[in-house]
């Protein structure tokens, strides 16, 4: 056996079977077994290698082992004089196989060997080719000074920005999405080391290779897709904790004395330094919309008073204090909370949600002014003056986010994008069909043939001309058939055409259409699948606003609303449960201990089930409830739910 390829897979079905079928295809002149290690996921990952990949050798984990004991599960019944580990978010050139295990023939020295990456959008991603993360090279890397001197022989040794990406060099670090490595270097050095959960292995690994004696090269001479993203999530507090517990147990693995100490410490420093960036990151990316629209309300608040008391009561002073530190802050936080709470901040140009909020939040508004008392009841007309200035300048304000970030002035006009399928007519049907059945606003341009065609009716032009096409019509996405267009042929095009447009890539016979306008975030996917509103952010916070809610009223209504309760204690005990976020009121019927392939929700106290006021269904009907309350799900739903099922409300307790 030539080679022994292995993929660790965590829900990520849809890149699975894509890099599947591009591993397929690259090991087609080649003695290749491929092992595929399951850590528990919940996806139908399993369902989809038992049926569309036979061929492959499945561990299926029943819990999630870790990316370096997973792979170890599969290292040690690999029977290749080459081990490939590979991620699932990855896709092969034809010829990828083929070149490396050639170059790795004729180098003996060569322990492994990594590839040039390019992200979904065709950016060549510098973690290609690393250096050892030894104390200096850390420091210029967290504090940034290998980004500010990115091509520097002293400051850019992490990434080795000094190297030519297009050319084959020897380097310290490989990349573990896609690693080869020799099977007798494995069998001196041993595999990986299980004390790396995720990240750090790799670095581990390619460390003890040049330990041995042996040479890492990173090889230029074939490209693969690298989607990122997927199987972690970069931009997380968790990922910097992880990322940097990894480097200190690299550390005190490998360094000693005075030079690990420091080391360690300095890993330590960083990892509350990149925490609490991230943690600035996160707050300004949320905050930074509802502070503006608030200070912005509050500059029309206070030009308004000034102006009614002025032009309609002839009294600059007619207005009393509270009104600054009373009436103000309380029409601020309404405003503000009603297009939270409508979702205006979950989409910020989404016009129809923000004036939804605004104009939600005015009725509130004009609600609780009955119940104030007169004296911080200053005038009615500044509530109506002030919503119709919160909507102009928030909208104003929008409009000019938006002109900054994308350079024209269409907030709120979501312009579907210009769409080419590159295939044949055949596939760029199966595509339009599949398109059709999402809910994705697309402009189809038309087909353009994967060879050269003469048939003007039917394709725009030949993949030759792709180039022209993308000009004259302005495309902003190309999806590529892999069915007809091979993987190089994809890689090329979309180096060709830059990260400014959006590429996808349909595998063959799938349900899927696979793309990633960022290395940063996770990729982009169009299915079939059903889509769940309680997926939905605003319908998370909404349930956990309406959770929150009915435990405060429940509380305050005690004793008498235990009266109509059949378990007292333990609805007492649920109250706080869903309190503090252990439970929800209403979630999944259990089903052998879990709501199979459906969001995720906390433990239920009451479910579909009860709105019935039924005592037991069978499974696939208690299957079918949970989808169509997870599809369909809406605030009134729960408040049905409830009413229904309120006596039971001490289930469970």
């Amino acid at each position: 056996m030539k080679l022994s390829v292995i993929i660790v897979n965590y829900n990520v079905q849809y890149f699975l079977e894509q890099a599947l079928l591009s591993v397929r295809k690259a090991a087609a002149m080649q003695k290749v077994e491929i092992f595929v290690v399951d850590n528990n996921s919940v996806d139908e990952s399993v369902q989809m290698l038992r049926e569309k990949f036979q061929e492959v050798h499945l561990i299926a984990n029943k819990h999630n082992a870790g990316f370096s004991k997973a792979n170890n599960q599969a290292m040690r019944l690999a029977r290749g004089e080459y081990v490939l580990l590979q991620n699932p978010d990855t896709v092969v050139e034809e010829d990828t196989f083929e070149k490396c295990l050639a170059f790795m023939d004729v180098h003996p020295e060569a322990g492994g060997l990594g590839v040039k990456m390019i992200d979904g959008s065709g950016k060549f991603l510098p973690e290609s080719k690393r250096g050892f993360p030894s104390p200096f090279v850390a420091f210029c890397k967290t504090f940034g000074l290998s980004r500010l001197f990115p091509q520097s022989r002293i400051f850019n040794r992490y990434h080795l920005g000094y190297l030519d990406k297009d050319a084959t060099n020897e380097v310290e670090v490989l990349a573990g999405a896609f690693l080869l490595l020799r099977r007798k270097v494995l069998d001196e050095i041993g595999l990986l080391d299980e004390a790396f959960f995720m990240y750090g292995e790799d670095i581990d690994l390619s460390y003890r290779i040049i330990q041995a004696g042996y040479k890492n090269y990173y090889f230029s001479d074939t490209t693969i897709i690298h989607y990122k993203g997927e199987s972690t999530k970069k931009g997380s507090l968790n990922y910097v904790r992880v990322f940097y517990n990894a480097m200190i147990i690299f550390a005190k693995k490998h360094f000693k004395g005075q030079r690990a100490k420091w080391f360690i410490l300095m890993l330590q420093a960083a990892i509350y330094l990149r925490a609490f960036i991230t943690l600035l990151g996160s707050v300004f990316r949320k905050a930074y919309l509802p502070v503006l629209d608030a200070v912005l309300i509050f500059v029309g608040l206070v030009f308004l008073k000034d102006f009614w008391a002025t032009n309609y009561y002839n009294n600059p002073n007619y207005f009393q204090s509270t009104f600054f530190y009373f009436n103000v802050p309380l029409y601020i936080a309404l405003w503000v909370g009603a297009v939270f709470f409508s979702g205006g901040y979950d989409e910020p140009f989404n016009i129809r949600r923000l004036s939804r909020g605004l104009l939600f939040g005015t009725l509130l508004l004009a609600a609780v002014y009955g119940f104030l008392p007169l004296h911080l009841r200053p005038s009615r007309a500044l509530i109506l003056l002030g919503s119709i200035w919160a909507i102009m300048a928030t909208i104003a304000l929008r409009t000019l986010v938006h002109f900054l970030k994308f350079g024209n002035f269409n907030v709120g006009k979501d312009r579907p994008k210009n769409l080419v399928i590159v295939g044949s007519n055949e596939e760029s049907v199966r595509v339009q069909n599949l398109l059709h059945q999402v809910p994705i606003q697309k402009n189809f341009i038309g087909t353009v043939a994967p060879s050269k065609t003469e048939d003007s009716k039917t394709y725009l032009s030949s993949i030759s001309q792709l180039d022209e096409v993308v000009h004259i019509y302005k495309i902003d996405e190309i999806i590529f058939c892999s069915h007809d267009v091979s993987s190089q042929d994809i890689m090329r095009w979309m180096t060709l055409l830059g990260p400014e447009k959006e590429y996808k890539i349909v595998p063959e016979e799938s349900l899927s259409i696979i793309g990633s306008s960022s290395k940063n975030s996770g990729g982009e996917l169009y299915t079939i699948d059903i889509q769940f509103n309680i997926a939905m952010p605003m319908a998370r916070r909404n349930k956990r606003v309406l959770d929150l809610s009915l435990a405060i009223g429940f509380l305050a209504t005690f004793p008498i609303i235990f009266l109509f309760v059949k378990r007292k204690a333990p609805f007492l005990k649920n109250i706080f449960a869903v309190f503090f976020g252990k439970k929800t009121w209403v979630g999944f019927e259990p089903l052998n201990g879990q709501a199979a392939n459906l969001p995720v929700l906390r433990e239920g106290i009451l479910s579909p089930l009860d709105a019935l006021q039924l005592k037991q269904v069978n499974e696939p009907t208690a299957q079918r409830l949970n989808f169509l309350y997870a599809k369909d799900y809406g605030m009134m739903k729960d408040l049905e739910i409830i009413w229904k099922g309120f006596r039971e409300l001490g289930k469970g307790g």
